[in-house]
């Protein structure tokens, strides 16, 4: 075999090395875009979900807050008016202490 010959037959060693590897990583490649597809659809179904969940929890806030305006105005003002008084008497006390 002459030095031309080892030559040709290592470079033609070296492109089968290369086309082999080649195609391993454009498997993986292949592989990494599903995954990373994958995880797309996941992130955009969490957000949604997240989307849904605070849509409920603003619902349920408005809700109660209706809850205490309309069934229980009365009961609110009275514990308002409790807790004016009780303020007043603390500045009363407060006031004469000085």
């Amino acid at each position: 075999m002459t030095a031309n010959e080892r030559t040709l037959a290592t470079f033609e060693t070296r492109l089968r090395q290369v086309l082999l590897r080649f195609q391993e990583l454009k498997k993986e490649n292949g592989t990494l875009h599903d995954m990373l597809k994958d995880n797309e659809k996941q992130v955009k179904e969490l957000q949604q979900k997240l989307e849904q969940k605070q849509y409920d929890y603003d619902t349920l806030k408005m809700a109660k807050m209706m809850e205490i305006t309309d069934g229980n105005l009365q009961d609110a003002k009275d514990r308002l008016s409790r807790l004016i008084r009780d303020v007043n008497k603390c500045i009363a006390i407060l006031s004469d202490e000085k």
